[in-house]
C-alpha cells in the first residue's frame, strides 16, 4: 500500500515518527512535506495530499496538524477524499470498516506517538465492509 503524509508544521515530529512506522510495516511511503519548521498553512499541504490520492486513488494519506481539526477541514472540501479525525484504534477501526476512509487524521498536540502508531497499525488492517454503508459512502462522493 501506498501512503501519501502531509502536515502543517506543528505535526513535523509526529509525521517523521509514522513515515517510519509506515515502512517498517511495509509500506511505500511518499512525504508531501512540510520539510521545515517554518509556519506553513495546512490548506496548502491538503490540498497536495487530495492530488496525490485524486491521481493515485488505490493509495491511503496521512494528515497531520496541531489538532488535526484544520487540515481535516480542508481536505474533505475534495468530493474523493473522505479523511477521518481520529483520536484512537476503535474510531480508525470504524471509519475504516463503516465509511471507506481514505485519509486518517491526527492532532500532534492530542494523540502521543504511541498511541498515535497504534491508530494507524488499526487503519491499515481493517478493510471496508461494503454492504449496507455502501449507499452512504457513495453519497459522500456526489457533486451537490
Amino acid at each position: 500500500m501506498r501512503y501519501y503524509l502531509a502536515s502543517d508544521h506543528a505535526a513535523l515530529e509526529l509525521k517523521s515518527a509514522l513515515h517510519e512506522h509506515l515502512k517498517d510495516l511495509g509500506h511505500d511511503v511518499v512525504d508531501l512535506g512540510p520539510y521545515e519548521a517554518s509556519s506553513v498553512d495546512y490548506p496548502d499541504f491538503a490540498d497536495k495530499l487530495a492530488d496525490a490520492l485524486g491521481a493515485d486513488p488505490q493509495a491511503r494519506g496521512l494528515a497531520m496538524c496541531g489538532t488535526g481539526i484544520g487540515i481535516s477541514i480542508a481536505l474533505n472540501r475534495h468530493r474523493h477524499i473522505r479523511g477521518a479525525l481520529c483520536h484512537d484504534v476503535t474510531g480508525a477501526r470504524l471509519t475504516r470498516a463503516h465509511n471507506d476512509a481514505n485519509v486518517l487524521v491526527l492532532g500532534a498536540r492530542l494523540i502521543g506517538i504511541e498511541t498515535a502508531k497504534d491508530v494507524v497499525t488499526a487503519f491499515n488492517e481493517v478493510a471496508y465492509e461494503g454492504g449496507r454503508h455502501q449507499r452512504r459512502v457513495d453519497k459522500l462522493s456526489q457533486e451537490r
